[in-house]
């Protein structure tokens, strides 16, 4: 019962941002969900560190950052690229190189963390940030209409995967990462959310061609499956059930967006090809 109220009260307001809220408000919003599941995404990386060992180089002038600051720069990072995608600032891309490379001198050359946890704080501003830029920036250029039409996709192709697999599965597509995922459901969730989105493009898109929408439409949901076993793989080398409790009986913001991730930018891709 909690996680339908909350799944419920969750979906009306995300509708209610996209059709109500100034494009500003919804570029802060998506910022900030970036940095939330940033967050999110640097606690799963200590867990992991913690649970196979501390990775410290160097002798007694060095030590590896705390967790916590550690987390806050990925976020901060996170919340930069993110706000320069969806403000579609023209930061040249060599500042956004150094301030990367910076972060990495730092942490490892002068507090002698290892390459693998240094890197969480970068992977995280592209994991979360970029795509969610990406998505302001559909909604800003493209309109309410273009944003659905992506969200409603992956929840087809999601909800056909579910009842495709409980109908029809019974081999396994990652058994290691995501026992209960099967091929038969990926296959379900391939035709119903290629199809959607290959309808509702051709009212959306007139312009746009049969077969590209098809591919888009493809590209989304096998994307979209990726994310989804990208963030169960992390969660799996964490020995975490849920990225965190902040949606009740739900998980966290990466349990809800992990698919949107993946499928966002190649749905911003098609969008800035096809205009």
């Amino acid at each position: 019962m909690v996680r339908l109220v909350s799944g419920v009260i969750l979906a009306a307001a995300a509708l209610a941002a996209i059709l109500f809220l100034p494009i500003s408000a919804l570029r802060v919003l998506a910022v900030a969900v970036a940095g939330l599941a940033a967050h999110e995404f640097m606690r799963i990386a200590d867990v992991t560190r913690e649970a196979h060992g501390s990775h410290v180089l160097g002798g007694s002038l060095t030590m590896a950052l705390h967790p916590a600051p550690r987390q806050w720069m990925g976020v901060a990072l996170t919340v930069g690229l993110g706000a320069v995608i969806a403000w579609q600032l023209s930061v040249p891309t060599e500042v956004l190189l150094i301030v990367a490379l910076g972060w990495l001198a730092l942490d490892v050359l002068l507090l002698g963390t290892s390459i693998r946890d240094a890197g969480a704080a970068i992977i995280a501003p592209i994991y979360t940030g970029a795509p969610l830029g990406m998505l302001a920036v559909v909604h800003a250029t493209y309109g309410w209409r273009a944003t659905l039409m992506l969200i409603a996709t992956v929840i087809v192709s999601d909800s056909s995967q579910y009842y495709a697999g409980r109908s029809f599965g019974r081999r396994p597509l990652a058994p290691s990462i995501s026992p209960k995922k099967t091929v038969e459901g990926a296959i379900g969730g391939l035709v119903c959310g290629t199809a959607f989105a290959t309808l509702v493009g051709t009212r959306l898109f007139p312009e746009a061609t049969a077969a590209g929408l098809v591919l888009l439409g493809a590209a989304i949901v096998v994307l979209g499956i990726c994310g989804d076993l990208f963030e169960s793989r992390l969660k799996r080398a964490a020995g975490m059930k849920d990225s965190s409790a902040l949606i009740p009986g739900h998980g966290g913001i990466l349990d809800r967006i992990d698919a949107l991730l993946f499928a966002a930018p190649a749905f911003y891709v098609y969008l800035q090809v096809a205009s």
